[in-house]
């Protein structure tokens, strides 16, 4: 009888634990001088989710610029060097300022194809292959893609660079060619960075950020800035 019982609570145990709702992925909101956009991180890239919220507890992105737009393509910020200076000022092959920490390298965490560069994902900026092979991602810069769409052959000839790039290891399912072409994002980067989120809302304001006016250095002509990054709780 008591090993009966003892089934019994451990079977009602098994079920109300398996009942209880999945943790919901982390989200944070990111007030910028031109608006709010709500990034959700994913849990199948667990050190760069880590990674990031720390930085958000740490209020490390505060006050940091979108040094570098580029229309049609993406948005990137997250260096340190841009905390206290205005985006003319900055140059990106300046000497490295600040907490050491701040300029080490993560591990990749390449998911794809289940995490790919469509409009609005999130993901870590590197260093080149040449200096980089092993593809790990900055700590602190990260990049929004926005991208454009593509046709059939355009998606061709942005499949033979990937596999230049990939050594034929990354090939575009048709599901992943039917999102480019209809919503659109940046191809030619996947299988080679660590997309490890997306945006849930604001991608109106990464629309405006990425059609500023910017110098011939890729940066504003008027500074856009991330005012703070928080993280959402309810």
């Amino acid at each position: 009888m008591k090993k009966i019982l003892f089934s019994l609570v451990a079977a009602l145990a098994f079920v109300a634990c398996s009942s209880q709702p999945e943790s919901q992925p982390r989200r944070v909101k990111m007030q910028t001088t031109m608006g709010d956009i709500v990034l959700e991180l994913s849990d199948l890239t667990p050190i760069h989710r880590d990674n990031f919220m720390q930085l958000v507890e740490e209020h490390y992105f505060d006050s940091l610029l979108f040094h570098r737009v580029i229309e049609n393509f993406m948005i990137q910020g997250g260096d340190p060097r841009t905390r206290d200076i205005s985006g003319s000022e900055f140059f990106a092959d300046g000497e490295e300022t600040g907490d050491p920490r701040y300029w080490e390298d993560i591990p990749a965490e390449i998911n794809f194809p289940t995490l790919y560069h469509k409009r609005g994902a999130l993901a870590a900026a590197r260093e080149g292959d040449d200096v980089n092979p092993q593809r790990r991602s900055s700590r602190t810069q990260f990049y929004i893609v926005w991208g454009r769409t593509f046709d059939d052959q355009t998606l061709d000839a942005q499949q033979q660079r990937i596999t230049r790039a990939t050594g034929g290891t990354v090939v575009l399912p048709d599901s992943i060619r039917e999102v480019y072409k209809t919503t659109g994002g940046t191809p030619h980067l996947d299988g080679q960075y660590t997309v490890f989120g997306h945006v849930v809302s604001g991608l109106d304001v990464v629309d405006r950020i990425q059609r500023t006016a910017t110098d011939s250095l890729d940066r504003p002509v008027e500074d856009v800035r991330i005012l703070s990054v928080k993280e959402i709780t309810e």
